[in-house]
């Protein structure tokens, strides 16, 4: 095998993740990166394989810096990245940036599964789903990209729980469904949900906790009632806060 079929090959097993953490791996060899490479990977791998202009690039990553210094920062992020790995990682052009096409992205396996709505990659997608984007990073550029997949995952994390239900999969129903929960604690659909899972386990009881779990939540936080459509679904008394 010539070393260009080589290359291509090392390059098809690039890996970055995004999701839960920050990790570049090439081949088999995790790949260190200084803070600021490790910036320019992550603001490239959130957008999916779309160049971005330079220029734009350098002032939403920087954007405490002036333009000249942005500027600089970025040329020495992209010769960063090039000195750690002899594989291609980043395509520059003279006036955009983007992810090699070689290199896959967590989130972007994601958001393509997500979409296409595939039952057969639910119980893995949720694994996915459950994981925060880059958390504990306080860039400004994150702020849009965290409230894009935030609600990519409630909706998707859903519908494969009603899936999962639909198909008699309880415990990955439900497990789905409490994900949701934990990412918007007071978002009616998901508990409606677990309380729908539980019904069709013949757990009435368990059924009438969560709901009245989720009752005392809703006044506690908001001051309000759960929909009289989630009332109807638990057949028993209902307590009185």
């Amino acid at each position: 095998m010539d070393e260009s079929a080589m290359d291509g090959r090392l390059a098809r097993c690039s890996q970055l993740t995004l999701l839960g953490r920050f990790e570049l791996v090439v081949g088999s060899e995790l790949v260190s990166l200084p803070r600021g490479a490790q910036r320019l990977l992550a603001f490239l791998g959130v957008r999916n394989g779309l160049p971005v202009n330079r220029s734009a690039a350098a002032e939403q990553l920087w954007p405490e810096s002036r333009r000249q210094r942005a500027a600089a920062n970025l040329r020495q992020a992209l010769w960063q990245v090039r000195r750690s790995t002899e594989h291609p990682v980043v395509e520059a052009a003279t006036e955009h940036l983007r992810l090699s096409p070689l290199v896959a992205v967590d989130l972007s396996r994601a958001l393509d599964s997500a979409h296409r709505a595939d039952p057969g990659a639910d119980e893995w997608l949720a694994g996915l789903l459950g994981r925060d984007l880059l958390p504990y990073w306080s860039e400004e550029w994150l702020v849009a990209e965290r409230q894009r997949w935030e609600q990519v995952r409630l909706h998707t994390l859903e519908a494969i729980a009603r899936r999962l239900l639909s198909a008699g999969s309880h415990l990955a129903a439900l497990e789905a469904a409490l994900t949701a929960i934990a990412i918007d604690p007071v978002r009616e659909s998901a508990h409606c949900t677990v309380i729908a899972v539980h019904l069709a386990q013949g757990n009435t009881g368990s059924a009438l906790r969560h709901y009245q779990h989720y009752r005392g939540l809703l006044h506690r936080e908001l001051g309000v009632l759960p929909s009289p459509r989630m009332t109807k679904m638990v057949p028993a008394p209902h307590a009185t806060l």
